[in-house]
């Protein structure tokens, strides 16, 4: 079966044609002008800003003219993750995608659900002319998944609706009414270089096959980090074997808990069989500590031929000692929301640019600004005391709850008539664009929903189609209602 075919057909269409246009973060042209297509053939009004960010916008249903207008907002960039072992170019090919029992995926790639789906809805409600609703404006924003660039640069005179309905969040039958701030810090270590040692063997370390996931949304599901579990092996083979690192690599996204990472590394010929015993031993427990949430992990070691140079020994402390140092994962969970996380960070990527640097980044995340603040201080101070010059984003804020809001309460008693249940009403780890809205429109009320998803950021990331037409319903009578 193919997506187009399933129900409601109107946005699966939707979502399908979405899919075959090739839209990585920073890379918005093809989409952007899809959209603009779009609007032209179906007669729509539209504007676009200096960033890129496009505003679609249809007239009232009569009788409906003087009700509010009513903004559903989605960006138009995806997150690229593929397996390792996956041909695909994400600058050209459209993602392939299959219907597998109850949920919608992709071969070996990231879906794109996120946040295509949200745009799929949108795209459909503009289409439908049996939908009843005041003025609508559907804001397509840019670049989302690397930095916020399009709600940070939204054009003057964009926006004029009262409400603003996210579509990016993704657990049906959860309303979403705040949201984490976040912040990124990048570390460059300018590393230097000496001909590798004599009568050493070297071995390349693997970790793949991990879950990964959301950097907000799953960081509190105890996951591995693979650059987390690679440096720890190279710091055993650094302190008890006189290991040399001569290369690492691991993870991609700032967003994305690193699935993937290898590392070279070598110890004395004499010392080859002990450490050999002690990786083994080393791998064992790993699989063990993370048993429950990495049933996959993959951990392997592998002899290889000798390299030509290595890290000098002030590099390689210094590195290593930071990768095993820096705070990972869930930091502090939120006393005024039971369950929600409210700052974490992660070690997401780390990189060997050259033969002179390598970078490391990371992403602090929190509800509460002045926590966020001491998490970027805590990964910077690490970064500091060995050696790296330390930078940071500009960060984005939170999106503080608003649980008397008037849109709130009609998405609560719309879910209740339609499904004959209360949803649940939460705030998410993740960052979304909502805060950054908020900053330039304070009048503002903004909800954020939308259907099921799992494996976001990752080449598992999957959608469940039943969820995708309680969601199309609950956004129809929302914007009716309103």
């Amino acid at each position: 079966m193919l997506i187009r075919d399933l129900q409601p057909q109107a946005v699966w269409e939707q979502f399908d044609a979405i899919t075959r246009i090739p839209r990585p973060s920073k890379k918005e042209e093809r989409i952007i002008e899809f959209l603009i297509n779009f609007a032209q053939v179906n007669s729509l009004e539209w504007q676009r800003d200096d960033i890129g960010n496009v505003v679609i916008r249809k007239a009232a249903t009569a009788g409906y003219e003087d009700h509010p207008t009513v903004i559903l907002q989605s960006h138009m960039d995806m997150v690229c993750e593929k397996n390792n072992d996956v041909m695909f170019d994400f600058d050209h090919d459209p993602i392939r995608t299959v219907v597998d029992g109850d949920w919608v995926r992709a071969e070996g790639t990231t879906l794109g659900a996120d946040c295509g789906i949200g745009m799929a809805a949108a795209m459909a409600l503009l289409l439908d002319e049996e939908a009843e609703h005041g003025p609508i404006e559907a804001l397509f924003t840019v670049d989302e998944e690397t930095g916020l660039t399009g709600a940070f640069n939204l054009g003057e005179g964009m926006l004029t609706g009262k409400y603003l309905l996210n579509l990016d969040s993704e657990d049906e039958g959860e309303i979403f009414i705040g949201c984490a701030g976040g912040i990124d810090t990048v570390a460059t270590y300018s590393v230097a270089y000496e001909s590798a040692p004599k009568n050493y063997t070297f071995y390349r370390f693997d970790v793949s096959d991990l879950t990964g996931g959301h950097s907000g949304d799953d960081i509190n599901k105890g996951r591995a980090n693979s650059n987390k579990i690679a440096a720890r092996l190279l710091l055993i083979a650094q302190d008890e074997f006189e290991g040399r690192m001569s290369y690492f690599d691991g993870g991609n996204l700032r967003n994305a808990i690193p699935r993937e990472a290898y590392a070279i590394v070598g110890v004395p010929s004499k010392l080859q069989a002990k450490f050999e015993s002690a990786a083994e031993k080393f791998i064992a427990d790993v699989k063990d500590e993370f048993r429950i949430t990495e049933p996959d992990m993959r951990l392997t070691l592998s002899e290889m031929p000798s390299v030509e140079s290595v890290l000098d020994m002030a590099s390689q402390c210094n590195l290593l000692g930071a990768l095993v140092g820096v705070p990972n994962g869930v930091l502090a969970m939120s006393a005024a929301i039971e369950g929600l996380v409210e700052t974490s960070t992660n070690l997401a990527s780390v990189k060997f640019t050259d033969k002179e640097s390598v970078i490391v980044t990371t992403s602090q995340r929190s509800s509460v600004e002045s926590a966020k603040l001491y998490a970027k201080q805590a990964v910077e101070s690490v970064f500091l005391l060995s050696g790296a010059e330390v930078e940071h984003s500009d960060g984005y804020p939170g999106w503080a709850p608003d649980p008397n809001s008037h849109l709130l309460m009609c998405a609560v008693e719309c879910y209740e008539r339609l499904f004959g249940k209360e949803p649940k009403v939460k705030a998410v780890h993740a960052g979304l664009e909502c805060g950054l809205f908020l900053e330039k429109y304070p009048h503002l009320e903004m909800i954020s929903f939308g259907p099921t998803l799992r494996g976001v950021h990752s080449p598992d990331e999957r959608l469940e189609i039943a969820t995708v037409d309680k969601f199309w319903r609950h956004l129809k009578e929302i914007v009716k209602s309103l």
